[in-house]
């Protein structure tokens, strides 16, 4: 009997510790200078992300389900990563689908097409040419690729990746307050409880560094 209530014991100390608050410096980083968001009062989940990146292409159908089951409260976006010239030909593929509000014909074909068919669509031709197969205008793509409206996001997008002090891809940017990624929380399903829990935090229903709720704690397992 004695034995049985030890060990009773030792489960329920075993529960109570991974119900702790997820680790500022562990599993997640606090910006030393907040950025300012584009949501108004709403919270933003930022992703940063790079269409060569493997780990990108993996989580993409892993933050899809995960947004379902956001509030109103949530607003997500996504962000090129440049931290290479190599990668800003991505970058500029990127927003010149959202100048022609053509993200829904771009963005994950591209994912598809480099890590399903393993093609190499690196330089700006092969960027406009993949364009035109999913039915966008060639002519009209190239000019907004090189358009003034593209060259600011891609400036402002550089500046942006280190001031979030990204050096590495995925990374997700919460509020404009706190990094995470994959690597940071070891891995993509363990990141989205760090997700939930810097909401909350952000929303006021959680303080920083005290107990997380029973649910974040425990969908990380």
């Amino acid at each position: 009997m004695i034995g049985r209530l030890l060990l009773q014991t030792m489960l329920g100390l075993l529960v109570a510790t991974q119900a702790w608050a997820f680790d500022e410096g562990i599993e997640y980083t606090e910006l030393a200078r907040p950025q300012a968001t584009e949501t108004g009062d709403k919270i933003e989940v930022l992703e940063l992300f790079w269409y060569g990146c493997p780990h990108c292409f993996h989580l993409e159908p892993t933050l899809d389900q995960w947004l379902e089951k956001q509030g109103d409260n949530v607003v997500f976006r996504r962000m090129p990563a440049i931290l290479g010239s190599h990668w800003e030909p991505h970058a500029r593929a990127f927003y010149a689908a959202e100048l022609m509000e053509a993200q829904d014909k771009i963005h994950v074909p591209l994912f598809d097409a480099m890590h399903v068919k393993k093609r190499k669509i690196m330089d700006e031709d092969a960027l406009v040419a993949f364009a035109v197969e999913q039915g966008v205008d060639g002519e009209e793509f190239r000019k907004a690729y090189n358009s003034f409206f593209v060259n600011m996001k891609v400036r402002r997008a550089v500046e942006l990746g280190r001031r979030f002090g990204v050096d590495g891809v995925p990374s997700v940017i919460v509020n404009g307050k706190y990094r995470t990624s994959p690597t940071q929380t070891g891995g993509s399903n363990k990141m989205l409880p760090v997700l939930d829990y810097l909401i909350e935090v952000e929303s006021g229903e959680v303080v920083a560094g005290e107990e997380a709720p029973p649910a974040a704690a425990g969908s990380g397992s």
